[in-house]
């Protein structure tokens, strides 16, 4: 005959591990659902972020729209370091450059230095020096300056 305190030990351990089961039950389903979620989430997450990368290659593919211009269909590109080889290729300092524009010279400081990024209209003034040279760069300068003395 078994002994009777290994039995009862035995007995006890079955229904404690019942109990148990029991009571982790409920968890074991609430982890279940929160892992689903989780997973959801996560699906909707990278979907939103191809979304978001699809959007943004698009926008940039478009070009940057032109704030306050007459022309919509003309966008300008910029680069700071352009602008700098263009104002050093007209021998021009910041403030002379500046004035040729039609802003200050802090301005076209932060514009080299890409602190700072010019509106349509002025985009469209950087263009419109394009094509010229030291001299006529030099004549608008001193016309600009005579104007403001007379």
């Amino acid at each position: 005959m078994p002994n009777i305190a290994a039995v009862l030990k035995d007995e006890i351990a079955r229904i404690a591990r019942k109990e148990a089961r029991a009571q982790t039950a409920e968890f074991k389903k609430a982890s279940a659902q929160y892992r689903a979620n989780i997973a959801a989430l996560r699906r909707r997450i990278e979907e939103l972020e191809r979304q978001l990368k699809r959007s943004s290659k698009a926008a940039a593919s478009k070009g940057s729209e032109p704030e306050d211009d007459d022309d919509p269909s003309v966008s300008r590109r910029f680069s700071a370091t352009r602008l700098a080889a263009q104002r050093r290729k007209l021998g021009l300092s910041a403030a002379d450059f500046a004035a040729l524009i039609g802003v200050s010279g802090q301005s076209v400081y932060k514009w080299e230095h890409g602190e700072a990024r010019p509106r349509a209209r002025q985009l469209e003034a950087i263009a419109a020096l394009r094509g010229i040279g030291k001299r006529e760069a030099a004549a608008r300068l001193a016309q600009l300056q005579d104007g403001g003395q007379s």
